[in-house]
């Protein structure tokens, strides 16, 4: 049986109480079987990985990091495993638990279901083959082989199935992907105000209201969106994104401390065709272990959950997946309805706020130890209600931008009205939507609201295609609008 991952597949953990050794690939006397007390293969690479995660940790910290002007980030094809940021052991790792699925497969299959190149994954399998751990079933074409496991190999594959079933594409280092967010970052995404109001053109924003929004995707630095509900924060939120096309590199997968961490998400991240204009980045090889996506927009609302903070791990596969904060890496996460999840407001503003000003976040590994993962994303909270008494001081300060959402004037709901209606192909009389304002919200003393303007026209829309009626606005049309989405409220 197997099981699917990212578009990659895994055999399913071998239930065993024997535990092989892990040294140097080379069995103990009577075979990996015999050695029920050995030690956990990670803490072979702990002191190699305490040193990789304290310069992680300084390179985050380090403004010294950030590129020069004009410099972008592009994933070159590796040619050892020294570039490729990998050992041998974790290579030969996923070779084992890969040929315990696929029972034969040539070398340049296997290089590609590692997503290395060819020349990487050849050396690796020598090394494999003097161990007695595989062997060749079949000559292939092109100079190459058909490889099995042999009976020790098989013992090791499913003792490394049974602590993580993952054998895809092979993970890329923290420090790479350190480098690659910080070449990615936003604040090097330039955008200008034509951006802006090229992305935002289906919303009815003010100019100082855009101006302010720009400023704030510029630097990164936070950004709280308040005011009253229906008047689209949420909505602005989730478009900003559209000013800046240009798309990022992220890994599959990173490698810490012998774990691996899952950085791509079908769910958020959506591939886009090439590496871009630039003919020489076209000429080079990618990495094929990075995938190119367009900047993640993530928006979690009040079902947000600490766990989706934290790294969780599949119980069943051993997969450790990453939290949302870092998902969004380089692009927007949207924290929605702010003050009324399931976890208190002080404790998630600490979890995502304080990260934020220092530009990296602590995160737990499931082994205990904490490591350093970038946090480098515009950071959006949306509430209606009032920022003082939902935030104290300290937050308050942290947060660079805040910025109001104010109802519109009615001369700013009759002009959306117009706009919506242009789009909807309604036939617009401004008459009757002055009367509409004037009849059911001023006189009913009920506040305009920018989401009105577009649920309103909906109803209309469809009354009018359900009677088979002209597309207009009428008295009549935006008394049944009104009725029907207002109720005897």
């Amino acid at each position: 049986m197997s099981q699917t991952f990212d578009d990659t597949p895994f055999s399913l953990p071998v239930e065993t109480d024997e535990f092989p050794t892990f040294a140097f690939g080379q069995p103990p006397a009577g075979g990996w079987a015999s050695a029920p007390d050995a030690p956990d293969p990670s803490a072979l690479n702990i002191a190699a990985e305490a040193d990789s995660f304290a310069t992680a940790a300084g390179r985050l910290a380090s403004s010294d990091e950030v590129p020069a002007a004009g410099d972008t980030f592009f994933p070159r094809e590796p040619n050892t495993l020294e570039e490729a940021g990998l050992s041998q052991g974790e290579v030969e790792a996923l070779i084992l638990k890969y040929l315990l699925d696929a029972n034969a497969a040539t070398g340049r299959r296997i290089a590609d279901q590692l997503k290395l190149p060819y020349v990487v994954v050849k050396d690796v399998l020598v090394g494999l083959r003097s161990q007695m751990l595989v062997g060749y079933k079949a000559s292939a074409p092109m100079s190459d082989y058909e490889y099995e496991l042999c009976g020790a190999g098989i013992e090791r594959a499913r003792w490394l199935s049974q602590r993580c079933t993952y054998y895809g594409a092979a993970p890329v280092s923290l420090e790479d992907y350190t480098r690659s967010v910080r070449w990615q970052s936003l604040r090097r995404a330039p955008a200008t105000l034509a951006d802006f109001r090229r992305a935002l053109s289906d919303l009815y924003i003010a100019p100082a209201l855009l101006s302010q929004l720009g400023q704030a995707v510029r630097t990164s630095h936070g950004l709280l969106l308040y005011g009253a509900s229906g008047n689209g924060k949420t909505s602005i939120a989730e478009r900003l994104l559209r000013a800046i096309e240009t798309p990022i590199w992220i890994p599959r997968t990173v490698s810490v401390g012998g774990e691996i961490v899952r950085v791509f998400d079908p769910s958020y991240h959506v591939p886009v065709g090439d590496a871009g204009d630039d003919a020489s980045r076209k000429a080079d090889q990618a990495d094929k272990r990075w995938i190119l996506v367009r900047r993640p927009t993530i928006i979690v609302g009040a079902e947000l959950t600490p766990e989706q903070l934290e790294f969780t791990t599949h119980e069943a596969t051993g997969i450790n997946e990453s939290a949302l904060q870092i998902k969004s890496n380089c692009g927007v996460l949207v924290i929605d309805d702010l003050g009324r999840h399931r976890v208190g407001t002080d404790e998630l503003l600490n979890r995502c706020v304080m990260p934020l000003e220092k530009g990296y976040d602590y995160m737990r590994l499931p082994s205990g130890r904490k490591v350093p993962f970038p946090f480098d994303q515009l950071l959006v909270l949306a509430t209606n209600r009032e920022p003082a008494r939902l935030l104290d001081d300290a937050f308050l300060r942290r947060i660079a931008f805040k910025i109001e959402v104010f109802d519109p004037t009615i001369d700013e709901f009759v002009d959306s009205l117009q706009r919506l209606s242009a789009q909807m192909g309604l036939a617009y009389r401004e008459e009757v939507a002055r009367r509409l304002v004037a009849n059911h919200f001023v006189r009913a003393e009920r506040p305009l609201r920018f989401g009105y303007a577009g649920t309103l026209l909906r109803q209309v829309q469809s009354y009018c295609l359900f009677h088979d009626r002209p597309l207009e606005l009428t008295e009549e049309t935006l008394d049944v609008a009104v009725k029907n989405y207002f109720g005897s409220l």
